[in-house]
């Protein structure tokens, strides 16, 4: 089992710091422009809340919603934020239990668990937007037959007179941050064994 470069360790260390960090920014950042918001109104997704990007937008949001037959935006009804700041602890042990014990396989295991959660989080984001795109209330004002009004997962998408644009914050692209640290530590640490044969 070979032990990590004493750069790579603390990098790991680096690494935690960054997913401790996460708890403290919004993760994904989603924006809409409507007629007559021109403005614009938007919400943040955290590890475990949602909030808008105004004192009042998501109240606004959960409005125009109404009018189209969408659910209203309540984070108790979204269960990813009950586990997904557990799902964080979990990482920042792991880093932490890696800068003790720094193993290449920890590496590794921390890259593979990186990966999981990124495409669980990513399906699951997709799912609930499906769901919330196109089950919508047949009595609403604004009723259109085999209309959908799904956001977008990623990018901008035009919602009959809604433009509704959806990227990551701070806290996705210090997970992409996380994600290209621990490639260099698992290229260096190759190439490091690679020189040493």
């Amino acid at each position: 089992m070979q032990r990590l470069s004493r750069r790579n360790r603390m990098l790991v260390l680096a690494i935690g710091g960054m997913l401790v960090a996460i708890y403290c920014v919004p993760i994904w950042s989603i924006h809409l422009v409507a007629p007559q918001y021109p403005e614009g109104l938007g919400m943040y997704l955290w590890a475990g809340k949602i909030t808008g990007h105004g004192p009042y937008d998501l109240q606004n949001i959960n409005l125009l919603n109404h009018y189209i037959g969408m659910a209203p935006i309540v984070e108790a009804s979204i269960p990813e934020f009950l586990f997904m700041p557990y799902i964080l602890g979990y990482m920042v042990a792991g880093a932490v239990a890696t800068f003790w014990y720094p193993r290449r396989f920890m590496v590794y295991l921390g890259m593979i668990n990186l990966l999981l959660v990124g495409l669980a989080s990513f399906y699951d984001f997709w799912r609930w937007e499906y769901n919330y795109g196109h089950n919508l209330n047949p009595e609403a004002p604004i009723s259109i037959p085999g209309m959908a009004y799904q956001p977008p997962l990623l990018g901008c998408k035009q919602l009959l007179n809604i433009t509704s644009c959806s990227w990551p914050h701070v806290g996705g692209i210090l997970l992409c941050v996380v994600g290209l640290g621990l490639s260099f530590i698992l290229v260096t640490e190759y190439v490091q064994r690679k020189s040493n044969v």
